[in-house]
Parts: structure tokens; C-alpha cells; sequence
């Protein structure tokens, strides 16, 4: 039986390749991390894997800006190979720095449907409005309306974030293009309304329009802020000793959820 190949680009300061790892092992996929100076050395291995996944931690320090050295390296050293990834009907996902990656390349958010990759910046991921790092949990919203591959089924997510330089930032227009098109996929709300919101905490870093997360056109690209590969058990929930004194505590961390629809997707489309 076939199994889902998972790729894991890693090194300069990328520190959640571990977490990332055990969310897709766990389901049964194949795993491997490569660091990506042996991935630039050699691009065309990405056409053996199914899915490729780029972590968040603090690449190169986050000097210049969070992500964008690495950005670069994709940009320049990988477009291509990622470009035809995305068009063989591949899955990409980016986490916290792996999304201020992705948008910085120009890979998200993919707005010319017949390319996915355009490789030219349109939107940006920038500081914080409270000018702070910011660890904390989050409670999101889910576009039920998106064609995301990754947040099938889901209703709501809990989740943590830790950033500096979160704040959702794109011009206007694109930004009516993006919820037009369904490519955004969550939003931070108030977990007392279940609405989207501009306020702090809730919205930790003064994304506009609370978005958390978007995806390109196919939705098989997926960049999010929050790290879902850090709710991958019960006990991670901060909250999980009431849960379980309640009696309602899950058997599994509900970011368990993003990673199972990714291999489904592979399964049915992929592997057959």
C-alpha cells in the first residue's frame, strides 16, 4: 500500500519540524526532513513527495523582515519546482514563519487560478500592532464557504500563536478578492460573539479583517498563523484539566484535524 510522502524543509533557525513531523507520522505518512540548502542543491526532489510543509521557529533570525531571507530561497532557488508541485495537484502548507515564507515568495495567495504560483508579492505578513511578540491562544473561525482542502469539516479552531510580525496586511482590493474568491480561511473572533474581530487579544496582532489564514485558488496552498502542529494532543490545551473534570476531554488536540484532511485529500486524488 502507498503511503503519503510528507517533505519538511528545515535549518536557519526553523524549530518546529519536530512537532510537524509527529502531526503527519502519527496518520500513517511518510516523513523526511531535508534541510533546505540540500533541497536548493537538488529542487526536482520535491516531485517525489505528496505534500511539502514549511515550518514556523525564527528563520535567519528574522532579520530583515520574519521570512524573507527564506522567502528568497524559495522564491529563487525552488519557484519553479514548486510551481509544477502545485500544478500536479500537490499539497503545501505553511505555519507562522512558513506563511510569512510562502507570502513573501509569492506563493500565497496564488490569486491567478491557472497558475497558483505567481511568485510575486501581493500581500504581507508585518508587526504586530501592539509592537510586541505575542504567546498566547487563540480562538478562530472557520470559512465553511472555502474550497480549502485542510480545514474540511472543521467549525472552529483553539489554538496557539506566537509572533512578532502576524498583522494580515494586503491593499484593498485584493483584499475583497480574497473573501470573494473564499481564499480566506480563518479569522480570529471573539470567542464570547463567534464573530470576527478587530480587538485585542482576541485579534493578537491587528490583522485586517482578522484574517488568520488563506489559502490560493485550488485550496490545496495553506498558509496560517497560529500553529496547529501545537494542538496535537489534549494536554496541550491550556485549559484541558477543567475539560477533563468535565468530563469533555477530547482524545486528541483538535490540530490533529489539518493534517488527517491533508492525507485524505492525497488518498482519494493521489494515491489511487
Amino acid at each position: 500500500m502507498r503511503k503519503t510522502k510528507v517533505l519538511i524543509p528545515t535549518g536557519y533557525g526553523l524549530n518546529c519540524e519536530r512537532e510537524m513531523s509527529y502531526s503527519f507520522g502519527r496518520l500513517g505518512a511518510e516523513v523526511r526532513r531535508i534541510h533546505i540548502n540540500d533541497l536548493l542543491a537538488s529542487p526536482k526532489t520535491i516531485n517525489e513527495y505528496h505534500i511539502i510543509a514549511f515550518v514556523g521557529g525564527f528563520s535567519d533570525g528574522d532579520h530583515v523582515a520574519a521570512g524573507k531571507i527564506q522567502a528568497n530561497r524559495i522564491r529563487f532557488g525552488l519557484g519553479e519546482e514548486l510551481k509544477e508541485f502545485v500544478r500536479n495537484g500537490k499539497l503545501a502548507i505553511g505555519v507562522c514563519n512558513g506563511f510569512q515564507a510562502l507570502v513573501k515568495a509569492g506563493v500565497l495567495p496564488g490569486s491567478n487560478p491557472t497558475e497558483h504560483v505567481e511568485q510575486v508579492q501581493s500581500v504581507t505578513l508585518t508587526y504586530n500592532d501592539s509592537g510586541k511578540f505575542r504567546d498566547d491562544w487563540v480562538h478562530l473561525g472557520v470559512n465553511q464557504n472555502s474550497s480549502c482542502v485542510w480545514t474540511r469539516d472543521i467549525k472552529s479552531l483553539y489554538l496557539p500563536i506566537r509572533h512578532g510580525e502576524g498583522k494580515f496586511v494586503a491593499q484593498n482590493g485584493l483584499l475583497e478578492e480574497l473573501e470573494s474568491n473564499n481564499q480566506v480561511v480563518l479569522y480570529y473572533i471573539n470567542p464570547r460573539t463567534g464573530k470576527p474581530t478587530m480587538e485585542y487579544p482576541d485579534n493578537p496582532n491587528g490583522s485586517i479583517k482578522a484574517i488568520a489564514a488563506i489559502c490560493d485558488p485550488s485550496g490545496r496552498v495553506f498558509g496560517i498563523m497560529p500553529h496547529y502542529e501545537a494542538n496535537l494532543s489534549p494536554y496541550n490545551n491550556p485549559v484541558w484539566t477543567r475539560l477533563k473534570r468535565e468530563g469533555v476531554l477530547p482524545d486528541e488536540g483538535i490540530g490533529m484535524q489539518i493534517p488527517r484532511n491533508a492525507l485524505k485529500y492525497v488518498d482519494e486524488n493521489l494515491l489511487k
